[in-house]
């Protein structure tokens, strides 16, 4: 597996390459979801490339970004061992030499949802994945469904500026007692990880957006919102108060 430093050797990695390339972006602590993404890009595409960036620019809560799980070391012998072709490791000001400068912004779906509470969270987001595709120029990019909101902005992104990429996307997994697999999950106590299954569950559950929520509520959650819209509910949720609080997103489909 080639591990690339700098822009200027992804470049030079980049344009050697021949074939097709699927491209899986992460911020790193990676776990069984993400093997599920390079496996799916392995099997679409002749390279696979993923990147480790922890964007700074989607953390609206200082806090948040001190306490995202980093684990270098443990992320690059995974991707080894999925068979990834090369990982894209660049420093911060690579991706910012400007000093955020120019941005990208969405104006209507970025301020719903995960939006409507995290001012500029999905401004960072996309500003990134702009970068990150320019530099990458992969054919195709895989991205999971636990984080919907966020797909969608990423097929927005690449139908309005007419990108030649195709966004993949693929199942959310779980944990065998439902839990969406997540980096974050790693910051759940153990009394927190033995109740977190309950948000899948009650999500799941038939009623109206405001029923599902009182019930979440009744079981201890802090309650973000939960909206159903296009035949999809989307839930967010925080566990926890003061400094062991953790954010939980997940979305399941209904009838």
């Amino acid at each position: 597996m080639e591990i690339l430093d700098s822009i200027k050797a992804l470049k030079k990695y980049r344009n050697c390459i021949k074939g097709t390339v699927g491209y899986v972006p992460t911020m790193g602590a990676l776990h069984k979801g993400h093997a599920s993404l390079f496996l799916a890009a392995k099997k679409a595409c002749d390279v696979t490339i993923a990147s480790i960036f922890v964007n700074s620019t989607q953390f609206n809560d200082p806090k948040d970004l001190c306490n995202y799980p980093k684990t270098e070391a443990k992320d690059l012998a995974i991707l080894s061992e999925e068979g990834v072709s090369a990982v894209f490791l660049p420093a911060h000001d690579q991706i910012y030499p400007d000093d955020f400068a120019y941005e990208v912004n969405e104006k209507s779906l970025s301020l719903e949802l995960c939006g409507k509470n995290r001012p500029g969270h999905f401004t960072g987001v996309l500003t990134v994945l702009m970068k990150l595709f320019l530099l990458i120029r992969p054919d195709k990019v895989f991205m999971g469904e636990k984080d919907y909101q966020q797909l969608e902005l990423a097929r927005g992104l690449v139908r309005s500026f007419h990108l030649n990429i195709e966004i993949q996307a693929c199942p959310t997994i779980r944990e065998p007692d439902g839990l969406a697999m997540s980096s974050r999950n790693k910051n759940l106590s153990l009394i927190q990880r033995q109740q977190a299954p309950l948000f899948y569950k009650i999500l799941s559950r038939p009623g109206s957006d405001e029923e599902i929520s009182e019930q979440l509520l009744k079981e201890g959650f802090d309650v973000d919102y939960v909206i159903s819209k296009h035949r999809r509910r989307y839930g967010a949720i925080v566990i926890g108060s003061g400094e062991k609080r953790v954010r939980l997103i997940d979305n399941v489909l209904v009838k």
